[in-house]
């Protein structure tokens, strides 16, 4: 008898995105995360004009006779605060308001690579720092006659742009722990205060003792010693304030990113 033969169906290859997709994948992401928020002013302009508005009040008006180093001091702390914004509200109340709403799920779903949705908030957040690092530069320029040069404009720049990186991922840690409803409340309770006690709206040694020892614990402080060193304010320390904020960024992201595989 003749053998029939009987063709076998070949199982078919699933080949991965190419990286020109990977890449566009990337792009399209951040893209609509920058759209998403310039199109909510009443979050994006909150985070641009409240610190400029404290630096107008604090930095120019009451502070117009004031010496040199004032003067920077003053754009540094403002700086800083309003870069720890976008990094927390940008990553902690969005992120806890779409896992509220299902959104993250509905992303996993997508064929898109699973780090596209975090890089486009991560890069809208430095976007809107650097936004926030350059209307003050302009009103220290312009208005408070506070001489700077190019270099110490673009290291500060540079400092705000990255520095938001470690409260992005704070962000990010909170807004997986807590509901949308509270993020808010939440992210206040923790960057008014840490503002506060890393010597953003006092001088670090005109507060007691115990809360000059204890400084270092918060990322703002070491950011604000960063951003003092770019302008002049501070000499030394620079690769250690550096190196504990990559710290503060790697861990804070790794306990998040857990979370979220986790619980979603």
């Amino acid at each position: 008898m003749s053998s029939v033969s009987i063709p076998v169906s070949e199982t078919p290859t699933v080949t991965g995105m190419s990286t020109r997709r990977v890449i566009g994948a990337y792009l399209a992401e951040a893209r609509s995360e920058c759209l998403r928020y310039m199109r909510a002013p009443a979050f994006m302009l909150p985070i641009m004009l409240l610190p400029t508005m404290f630096y107008l009040l604090f930095g120019v008006v009451m502070n117009g006779s004031a010496g040199t180093d004032t003067a920077r001091y003053l754009l540094v702390s403002y700086g800083v605060f309003g870069v720890m914004s976008p990094g927390l509200f940008g990553f902690g109340v969005s992120l806890a308001l779409e896992r509220d709403g299902g959104l993250l799920t509905y992303k996993r779903a997508l064929p898109m690579p699973p780090g596209a949705y975090l890089l486009g908030k991560m890069l809208m957040a430095m976007a809107a720092a650097a936004v926030v690092i350059l209307l003050l530069l302009g009103m220290a320029l312009t208005m408070g006659h506070v001489a700077l040069s190019l270099q110490q404009c673009a290291l500060l720049l540079l400092t705000g742009v990255l520095g938001v990186l470690p409260f992005c991922a704070l962000g990010m840690l909170i807004g997986t722990l807590i509901k949308g409803q509270g993020a808010p409340g939440m992210l206040n309770l923790i960057y008014l205060p840490m503002s506060f006690l890393s010597g953003l709206w006092v001088p670090i040694n005109m507060l007691p003792k115990l809360l000059q020892q204890i400084a270092p614990v918060w990322p703002s402080y070491h950011l604000h010693q960063l951003g003092m060193a770019a302008l002049g304010l501070q000499h030394g320390g620079v690769f250690q304030h550096f190196a504990v904020l990559a710290g503060f960024a790697v861990i804070f992201f790794i306990i998040a990113t857990r979370r979220l595989r986790r619980y979603g």
